[in-house]
């Protein structure tokens, strides 16, 4: 492994923690990679057109998506002149992030020695397309060479979940989970809601119009992801606010959401009424909550309206951590028996509320770095900002929350090496012992994430 800047000290803390195995809680790989372990197609198909921070980054310097493969315009696109273009701009990554994974797959995934420049770019992708066509570089092969204890997908709430019964029912050994994602059937502003509130009915045998028979049909929802190996559920919520609805009211809501009369504002009362639903529900089945907040989707309409969502235009924004969640804490926060993860793109509520909140309320822990943060310096930000409130019990540990399956280590091992370059910070600071700082470095890579996300359960 390639180590950055680690002092002695520091390497020696990376060094306990480096082969740990990897718990990868969140994240948004495909289930059916593992079900039908088919060879990745291309190198383009693996490496750039699933990974949004690599052609965001692209359509930022005015490479048209089309031609990176993406969409139905780019989908008879050479794999290799893919490639070959993103080889060409391979520059523009430095100082990010993804330079930092992607060199990781490079050299430790596929052993590429070499330096990406347009003029290695054909030999490179000769190499890794040779290596993906063999049995050792098949998804499930992957899977145990990274070293991955368990990995779970993200699935909506209605999905059959037959690649995960596939998996389930092979002679793999590989653990493969879903994570129940309800937002099409609690968010009326979502746009299948009215749609997938049908489906649920059909699906349940029950009427989701009414709203008893509708949180049993969610509850039936939640029991069968649970069958199928699942610990969590997971909810963007763009806008966070909970209120507690009463009957009548929560009914009246629902009919004009199932019949599409609803405003913007009822909207966001009935979701934010449902958030404590779940979070209820949650107490009672055991699954971890998890709450992603403050993305603004889709904020480049003319993408959008070519591509659809999750084209790279999502931008953070500020969030009331405090207030929006008051309703919901102060009904459940107090229960023990419920786990609530955090995950925020809004970095100044840190030190300003999360760290606070999470700090006090049983119900709460901390999430990792998200999205834009998950880096070096978004890491070295988090924990200046959160261990003096939170400690470091209440934090979940790490998950890569990526669709870029390669780049599962490479995030893994640079949170290892920025847990060990903060803990020997710590050590020098006089806050804590070798021993003391062993066991977090420990806490931090591996045990926390399995004791958060319920994987011993």
């Amino acid at each position: 492994m390639i180590t950055y800047g680690l002092s002695s000290q520091a390497a020696n803390l990376y060094d306990g923690i480096k082969s740990l195995p990897i718990v990868s809680p969140h994240g948004h790989c495909d289930a059916g990679w593992f079900a039908s372990n088919a060879s990745f197609p291309d190198p383009a198909a693996l490496l750039i057109k699933p990974d949004h921070y690599v052609f965001r980054m692209l359509y930022s310097q005015g490479v048209d998506l089309a031609d990176i493969g993406i969409g139905p315009q780019g989908q008879d696109r050479d794999p290799r002149d893919v490639f070959r273009l993103f080889a060409a701009h391979w520059h523009i990554f430095l100082g990010t992030a993804s330079r930092r994974w992607l060199e990781y797959s490079f050299t430790n995934v596929f052993g590429i020695t070499e330096p990406l420049t347009p003029r290695t770019a054909d030999a490179i992708y000769d190499q890794i397309a040779a290596q993906l066509r063999s049995d050792a570089f098949r998804p499930r092969a992957l899977y145990d060479q990274f070293g991955i204890s368990c990995l779970a997908t993200t699935d909506a709430a209605l999905d059959d979940l037959s690649h995960h019964a596939t998996v389930r029912s092979s002679d793999w050994d590989g653990r493969v989970i879903p994570t129940f994602r309800p937002d099409s059937v609690i968010n009326p502003l979502h746009p299948d809601f009215v749609a997938d509130l049908t489906r649920m009915s059909n699906l349940t045998g029950q009427d989701c119009t009414a709203f008893d028979g509708y949180l049993t049909a969610l509850r039936q929802r939640r029991a069968y992801f649970k069958k199928h190996g699942a610990t969590a559920t997971d909810h963007d919520v763009p806008d966070p606010m909970t209120t507690w609805l009463t009957g009548a009211d929560r009914q009246a809501l629902l009919t004009r959401a199932a019949d599409g009369t609803i405003t913007p504002q009822q909207a966001q009362q009935f979701h934010g009424h449902m958030l404590i639903e779940m979070a209820q529900m949650a107490a009672e089945d055991g699954l971890v909550m998890q709450l992603h907040v403050g993305a603004v989707r889709s904020t480049n309409h003319a993408l959008f309206d070519v591509y659809g969502p999750d084209m790279g235009a999502d931008i953070p924004k500020a969030v009331d951590w405090t207030r929006s969640l008051s309703a919901l804490l102060n009904r459940v926060g107090n229960n023990p028996d419920l786990q609530i993860i955090l995950f925020t793109l809004d970095e100044s509520t840190y030190a300003r509320e999360l760290a606070p909140m999470a700090g006090h309320w049983p119900a709460l822990k901390l999430g990792p770095p998200w999205w834009f943060h998950d880096s070096e310096n978004g890491i070295a930000r988090y924990f200046d900002n959160v261990v003096e409130s939170a400690g470091y019990w209440n934090l979940a540990g790490f998950n890569d929350d990526t669709r870029a399956f390669t780049s599962i280590p490479a995030r893994h091992d640079l949170w290892r090496q920025c847990v060990a370059r903060h803990l020997d910070q710590q050590i020098a600071a006089g806050r804590m012992d070798l021993a003391a700082a062993q066991r977090i470095a420990r806490h931090l890579a591996h045990d926390a994430a399995r004791t958060t996300y319920r994987l011993d359960d």
